[in-house]
């Protein structure tokens, strides 16, 4: 893709569209980078370069007026598809001028923690490898890095401003209900993540969930070699499980490799593993070698992550289970019995998968928020339910009910927005709350010690 000379426009100045019209400019594009946003509401603007010019507040700019539209991951195709002459995501952008291989991944739940294990395997394996994309970093700035891989988050909202993506190798973790109101329905959900797979082509790999019986439906629409991953049932190609030992099979070769240094908690991290060792072997990796990231590996925040275990009960907070496909995933990977704090903002999303794990997973659970009345009625009969107003009631609640082996599990199945900025800001209060509760138990604990030793004495 030649940007010399070409006019281009910007949609949306958060990181990624900061990062994207600093790229083009720097190709010798006219840039013209555009935000509904008013300027002192938009972060990041010293970063760009001069000669880009802005505007700020208000309506877009017409995008038939410029040659290339980028757009920022949370700018729906609405505003631009019909009237943009030529349309590339930084994606797009990245696919066009990264020089070495990409690895792709995609999914409702599960990216992010799996891009990051794809990481930490190429590195364990000697190779130059670092991830960027929908994790945090923007795609564009792995361009002229020296890089034996590249390794890519991508969105549902990503993969809408695609053309001729082609990574040579694609995931796809799992498919379920979300972000409806962005695509429609289910069906247009489904087609943005498929679009990982248009453009591979026999000498590309694809990587799909033989445990989900959507992205299962993938392989035979797939013009790419298709490997598999599962953790339930045995695979004719990729990485099937086997007490506990990651089995990898290609063709007639069969090759076992130790998951004994796994430390991540819960099934879907054991998916997540599987799959990013399937991603980094159909590069051709060593996968002892990769899987030696595994000692060092603890995961990420928000995801599944054990805060603390305080008079025998283990906290975890997966704030980042922000629908109802990961609130189960969490669910059934937690160690029962459970405690449940869950609710937030409505995405209008199906909980019924919800109410059968939680007949079986969950002794008590706590529901806040905008959704906690939605989730009271999807398990209603089932277990023992109350509503709160907000997540520090529903905490201090869910520590007075849970005893000694119990699990208090905040997997919220809703979005923050309702009481807070990010999933990020309730992982965080959930996380403090749990450090007042421990220190306000070792004090109880440290006095009645205390006591104890008084009356024997006495």
């Amino acid at each position: 893709m030649d940007l010399l000379g070409k006019r281009v426009l910007i949609l949306g100045l958060g990181i990624s569209g900061v990062s994207a019209a600093n790229f083009c400019a720097a190709k010798g594009a006219l840039v013209l980078a555009a935000d509904q946003a008013q300027e002192t509401e938009i972060s990041g603007l010293d970063a760009l370069t001069s000669g880009i010019q802005t505007v700020t507040g208000g309506d877009l700019p017409d995008p038939a007026d410029f040659d290339l539209v980028v757009p920022s991951p949370g700018i729906p195709n609405a505003r631009y598809a019909e009237r943009a002459r030529s349309v590339a995501g930084d994606i797009e952008l990245a696919g066009q001028f990264l020089e070495v291989p990409i690895i792709a991944v995609t999914g409702t739940n599960g990216k992010s923690t799996t891009v990051r294990l794809i990481e930490a395997m190429l590195q364990s394996a000697g190779l130059r490898a670092k991830a960027a994309g929908n994790v945090g970093t923007p795609a564009l700035s792995l361009v002229g890095q020296a890089l034996d891989v590249a390794v890519l988050e991508v969105s549902s909202f990503q993969l809408e401003a695609v053309e001729q993506f082609q990574p040579r190798v694609a995931a796809i973790l799992n498919i379920s209900p979300d972000h409806l109101d962005r695509h429609g329905d289910f069906a247009g959900y489904c087609r943005a993540k498929q679009r990982i797979l248009e453009r591979q082509g026999p000498g590309d790999t694809a990587i799909l969930n033989f445990d989900d019986p959507v992205t299962r439906e993938l392989a035979k629409r797939c013009k790419a070699r298709v490997w598999s991953f599962s953790r339930r049932h045995p695979v004719e190609n990729g990485v099937g499980l086997d007490t506990g030992v990651a089995l990898l099979r290609d063709g007639n070769q069969v090759r076992r490799v130790s998951l004994d240094a796994l430390r991540l908690e819960g099934v879907h991290n054991l998916e997540n593993v599987l799959a990013a060792l399937a991603a980094v072997a159909a590069l051709g990796v060593d996968p002892d070698r990769a899987i030696a990231a595994l000692l060092d590996f603890e995961g990420l925040p928000h995801r599944s992550e054990v805060v603390a275990t305080v008079s025998g009960v283990t906290f975890i907070n997966d704030s980042k289970a922000t629908n109802p496909g990961a609130a189960a995933r969490s669910l059934e990977g937690a160690r029962s019995p459970l405690v449940w704090i869950a609710g937030g903002r409505d995405k209008g999303l199906d909980f019924a998968q919800l109410a059968e794990l939680a007949a079986v997973r969950v002794k008590s659970a706590l529901f806040y928020g905008e959704c906690a009345g939605r989730l009271a009625d999807a398990v209603a009969g089932r277990i023992d339910v109350r509503q709160t107003e907000d997540l520090a009631q529903a905490f201090a609640l869910a520590a007075a009910t849970a005893r000694a082996g119990d699990t208090v599990l905040l997997a919220p199945a809703c979005s923050s927005f309702d009481q807070f900025k990010s999933f990020e800001e309730r992982g965080e209060h959930f996380c403090r709350a749990v450090r007042d509760y421990a220190k306000t138990a070792k004090t109880a604990n440290t006095a009645n010690t205390a006591n104890t030793e008084q009356e024997t004495k006495n």
